[in-house]
């Protein structure tokens, strides 16, 4: 992997793809999306049709530095998400890095639609966590906390998410790595709550329904580019937000 911006021309080892995405310290959330050139963020459904071995590198190292990683409740279904257990290729980076090797999975759902014997919870080593609201199922948030879920009440009627930053933050959880989907992006921008913005871009054009955001911010949400990686003609770019 080489580097175009800053400093042009460089390769990019696994310790060098760590330092490119090494956050300085306190709170931040950023997000990490795979898309297209034509802005699609799946094919047939899943990311993983336009994603390479570059891709997945950075993936981990995202993960390898994070707290957290957040999650909207549909992304987490449709991707099958599981726990990140120590014995991982990210496990093992983190542990490579001087952090602990499981790494808590925090899922966003109003309805509270989250499977208290989904591998997600079951495995988990670092409790999941389900950020929800007051208005989801009572009986939901009682199973999924009697299955070992950290249950998060952010918000009456939808979720609050300043709110959940900050709970988050409270367990030490301050820097957060959020992996979609195009629902959670939207509300995490609405609310002003996203630093940065890790953004994959295939060389492909796949012209599919699913895209990055799925409807008009209230307003333009302005981005600056930091940095960009190319490998086998895959753009990985920073974007700080709201700069």
């Amino acid at each position: 992997m080489r580097r175009l911006l800053p400093h042009p021309g460089s390769e990019l080892d696994d310790d060098g793809l760590v330092e490119a995405y090494r956050l300085p310290g306190g709170r931040a959330l950023r997000v990490n999306f795979v898309t297209s050139l034509d802005g699609s963020i799946a094919v047939d459904g899943r990311s993983a049709g336009l994603g390479s071995p570059g891709d997945k590198r950075v993936f981990r190292v995202l993960r390898a530095l994070a707290d957290v990683v957040l999650v909207g409740h549909g992304t987490a279904a449709e991707e099958q998400y599981r726990a990140v257990l120590p014995e991982s290729t990210v496990g093992r980076l983190r542990s490579a890095l001087g952090r602990p090797a499981p790494l808590p999975v925090a899922v966003v759902s109003r309805r509270a639609a989250l499977d208290p014997a989904s591998r997600l919870v079951a495995d988990a080593v670092a409790p999941t966590i389900l950020v929800t609201c007051a208005s989801a199922d009572a009986g939901r948030r009682t199973a999924l906390a009697d299955a070992g879920v950290d249950v998060l009440v952010c918000g009456d009627d939808d979720v609050d998410l300043p709110a959940a930053v900050s709970a988050l933050a409270e367990r030490g959880l301050e820097q957060v790595t959020c992996e979609g989907g195009p629902q959670l992006l939207h509300a995490a921008l609405t609310a002003e709550v996203v630093d940065e913005l890790d953004l994959s871009i295939a060389p492909a054009l796949v012209g599919g329904p699913e895209r990055l955001l799925p409807g008009a911010l209230p307003a333009p949400a302005r981005l600056e580019l930091r940095q960009v990686l190319e490998e086998d003609g895959v753009l990985f770019t920073r974007y700080a937000v709201g700069s």
